[in-house]
């Protein structure tokens, strides 16, 4: 068989084993079960509110239900452990099996449903969830939900934390769906977290090497911090950090060319002002100068011109009398 069909038969096998034993053990308080197969055989865990009723009187009908396991749904050597339900109050299927049982009674369904919601949270549960479905009062089938608290719907806490158990009220209408779903208390959830009042919160704190921000904020420069060094480049400044002095030849050459710099004769700047004053003004003086004589040979060309336009107008006026009289 391939596995895919194994998980198949294994998961319809495990259904009706869980049927059976709700039809046999209903008034003992049923509460689930657990398989595992082991090399010795099938050990199944039965959790009941009342244990003597399963085992029966003598174990009678404890290896009643033994023998049918292996009859009818063919399990080698069936080992069955019964164990009690410490709290009804928060185990969904007995919750969801005296929910049906106080509806076919006729308890009102929003009567029931609260007070089966409240008995839940007061046994200590984190949440719960009631939901009936079905012809509650009337013809027209509806849903009707409880909340308490809590409740997850979906991912892994919904399947690993939360209990879910499902029952069946059968009434005149119909019949009506009841699903309960409790979170333990004991439950942890991903999201929960937890706040401590007065904790010393310095145990918690990892050391950091060196000087806090508060020290070095609080602390004072010391001397020769943050002044502006002059005079010696960057490889002096090291070499005097690693401890080792400048030679005592270098020191000397270098006191000599300062006594050198010190003869040299360095011009005032007044001098200098002065120079450039005389050289402005005889800069304008050759401009004046040649602006002048330029000014003098265009007066001369002007006249010279003047000149000859007055020879050149007599002659054309005496060449005009000389034709008349000709005339």
């Amino acid at each position: 068989m391939a596995d895919e069909l194994q998980f198949i038969e294994d998961g319809l096998q495990r259904t009706q084993i869980d049927e059976f034993f709700a039809e046999e053990l209903g008034r003992a308080g049923y509460g689930g079960m657990e398989v595992a197969k082991t090399p010795m055989g099938t050990q199944i865990v039965l959790k009941a509110e009342k244990p003597g009723m399963v085992i029966g009187k003598g174990g009678k009908n404890i290896r009643k239900i033994t023998t049918t396991l292996e009859e009818e749904f063919d399990l080698e050597d069936p080992q069955v452990d019964v164990q009690e339900v410490e709290e009804p109050d928060l185990n969904a299927r007995i919750v969801a099996d005296r929910l049906a049982n106080a509806l076919e009674r006729g308890w009102y369904f929003r009567k029931a449903g609260h007070t089966t919601i409240d008995r839940i949270m007061e046994a200590g549960a984190k949440g719960a969830e009631i939901v009936l479905s079905g012809k509650v009062t009337g013809a027209r089938s509806r849903v009707e939900k409880f909340n308490r608290g809590y409740i997850k719907h979906n991912g892994e806490p919904a399947e690993d934390i939360v209990d879910h158990g499902q029952g069946v009220a059968v009434m005149k209408l119909g019949t009506i769906g009841v699903d309960v779903k409790i979170i333990p208390p004991d439950a942890v959830l991903p999201d929960d977290f937890e706040i401590y009042e007065d904790v010393d919160v310095s145990e918690y704190v990892e050391e950091v090497e060196g000087d806090s921000v508060e020290e070095l904020l609080a602390g004072e420069p010391e001397e020769g911090e943050g002044e502006p060094t002059t005079g010696a480049p960057p490889e002096a400044d090291e070499e005097t950090a690693d401890g080792e002095g400048a030679p005592e030849e270098e020191v000397l050459e270098e006191a000599d060319e300062a006594e050198e710099f010190e003869d040299v004769d360095v011009p005032d700047d007044s001098g200098v002002e002065e120079d450039l004053d005389e050289l402005e003004s005889a800069v304008d003086e050759e401009l004046d100068e040649e602006t002048e004589e330029a000014a003098e040979e265009l007066l001369d060309e002007m006249e010279d011109g003047d000149e000859a336009d007055d020879e050149n107008a007599t002659a054309d006026e005496d060449d005009a009398d000389e034709e008349g009289d000709d005339k």
